[in-house]
């Protein structure tokens, strides 16, 4: 097995000590789990102050390159696991991932918290994807 830890000089460093993603290859398959996003821009700023849809936009787009530079992309993602702090916004939300996810959606857990890492956060997505190789 061999794994490779993911961390791209064009997003935010990680707030703590893990990784962006980690690609585990098991025979033909690469496995990559990509941590939760956050809308942090790579200078730290937050992106999309009370807006969650630009919020959720910027989140998806730093996976998808998040996944490019583990070898995958967006069509290889087969599980989401998508974080609000309010459900109220949950039509905002599925309106851009449903852009992103048009055809062959991956499973899909939506959860409502009460808080998270930081103050303006609204929406944190993690993602795993399965890269043929």
């Amino acid at each position: 097995m061999e794994k490779t830890f993911i961390n791209p000089g064009s997003i935010a460093p990680p707030l703590s000590n893990y990784s962006h993603a980690v690609r585990v290859v098991i025979g033909d398959t690469a496995l990559i789990n990509v941590a939760g996003q956050v809308p942090l821009d790579p200078n730290g700023n937050l992106v999309g102050e009370n807006d969650i849809t630009k919020q959720t936009q910027f989140v998806f787009e730093q996976i998808s390159t998040i996944l490019k530079a583990a070898g995958g992309s967006l069509s290889d993602v087969v599980k989401a696991n998508i974080y609000v702090t309010e459900m109220s916004q949950y039509a905002k939300v599925a309106e851009v991932r449903n852009r992103y996810f048009a055809v062959n959606p991956p499973a899909t857990t939506f959860v409502e918290v009460s808080k998270l890492v930081k103050e303006g956060f609204m929406v944190e997505i993690e993602v795993q994807a399965a890269v043929q190789l």
